[in-house]
């Protein structure tokens, strides 16, 4: 990066709220941050976590990129769990593929990657508009004053994951509601845990019967195509990964993609002038919202020099990928919402061998969301200020509810 390396950064107070504001913006605290650099170290709660006395906070956009890609000397793999061989993964970490490096990482990937093909997710969209217009009906009958995050986001996102997995029918409300007040952060430890120990019963028995009898779902495909080289462990994991990495992330962005486009009005014909233009709508959205703020912090492996700095062995690394969105080195006027922009390389799903998997499947999926929705309520629109939208405590940011008119 061709700076001079500093000798030492000056410590500063963590930003105390990096939610997003009820204008789908970063909240000022970030920006705050950004004038001491795009690298900076801070200390807070998330230092308190890690047990550090401090975390760097990576904001700029080509930091962010840098980072994210050099699983060399940064790695997502929790401190504790890496033996001397760098082999080693405790058992709550077995199968969450975002925590592994290579080469362990590399063979699980190697086994999803197929399963999110353009021809696999294109046989999986007639299922998807089936469940998008079964949504849009209920949305309509109650109507014309609804909720649109609890009546339409939330179950099309958690209805898309669960068609992907396999998961049955008469098992999805119950495995969605398991998987939701898991990640209800407002909730107790005791709680979450009763209910994670709960989802991973279910699991066993889903798998037992897939290992006798396998599905064309992800998981029976996997069980299928992989038999006794993919163990039980792995597979819970992945599938823990893949919700808890998509439910509420496409949940989180079709409802700020609503509020984002409702305040962006003029966005809104691009998604029906042709499908690049519709695609384009989405990618930058996507940009835009960024709902995974931060992925898994990156522990330096040993000394490196990043922006100038020097990142020690045994830092952590958190890395905004809103605000590196939100760069002007990634694109002119980036907090500006418009899809008629050049292309660019965002980091809106990750970068590096951690990009995200279902991408695609992800991209897709709002398109059909977004389209089908704007085609049914073509003057839909808030029926609160934009300022009494709440917004749930997550893992991602998420609104809670969405109140719509039309």
């Amino acid at each position: 990066m061709g700076h001079a390396i500093d000798q030492v950064a000056p410590l500063l107070p963590e930003p105390a709220n990096f939610q997003l504001r009820t204008n789908c913006d970063p909240h000022q605290d970030n920006f705050d941050l950004r004038t001491h650099g795009p690298l900076v170290r801070v200390v807070g709660e998330a230092s308190a976590q890690l047990g550090r006395d401090y975390v760097w906070q990576a904001h700029g956009y080509d930091v962010v990129r840098r980072i994210l890609g050099d699983h060399e000397n940064f790695t997502t793999r929790p401190q504790m769990t890496r033996g001397a061989s760098g082999g080693h993964v405790e058992s709550q970490f077995v199968g969450q593929i975002s925590t592994y490096d290579p080469p362990e990482h590399t063979r699980l990937r190697r086994m999803l990657t197929p399963e999110f093909t353009v021809r696999r997710i294109r046989r999986m969209e007639p299922a998807i508009q089936v469940l998008v217009d079964d949504r849009l009906d209920a949305l309509e009958a109650a109507g014309p004053s609804a909720d649109l995050q609890g009546l339409f986001a939330d179950p099309v996102g958690a209805g898309v994951l669960c068609e992907l997995l396999g998961i049955p029918r008469d098992d999805r409300r119950e495995f969605v509601r398991r998987v939701r007040r898991n990640v209800d952060l407002g909730r107790g430890l005791k709680a979450r845990a009763a209910d994670s120990a709960a989802f991973n019963r279910y699991l066993d028995s889903l798998l037992l019967r897939l290992r006798r009898n396998p599905d064309d779902g992800l998981l029976g495909t996997l069980v299928r195509d992989h038999g006794d080289d993919i163990t039980d462990e792995e597979l819970k994991g992945l599938c823990t990964a893949l919700v808890l990495g998509g439910v509420e992330t496409v949940a989180g962005m079709i409802g700020f993609g609503v509020l984002a486009l409702l305040d962006s009005p003029d966005q809104i014909p691009l998604l029906f002038d042709g499908p690049e233009k519709a695609d384009r709508v989405v990618v930058e959205l996507v940009r835009y919202l960024s709902p995974v703020q931060g992925p898994n912090p990156r522990l330096a492996l040993r000394d490196v020099v990043v922006d100038g700095q020097v990142v020690k062995a045994g830092d952590y690394v958190m890395c905004s990928v809103l605000m590196a969105n939100r760069d002007e080195a990634l694109t002119p006027n980036a907090n500006v919402l418009d899809a008629n922009r050049d292309p660019v390389s965002d980091v809106g799903f990750g970068h590096g061998i951690h990009f995200c998997v279902g991408a695609a499947l992800a991209r897709s999926m709002l398109r059909m969301a977004y389209q089908s929705l704007w085609r049914r309520f073509p003057g839909l629109r808030l029926a609160v200020p934009v300022e009494e939208v709440k917004y749930r405590k997550a893992f991602v940011d998420c609104p809670d509810r969405v109140p719509v008119t039309w």
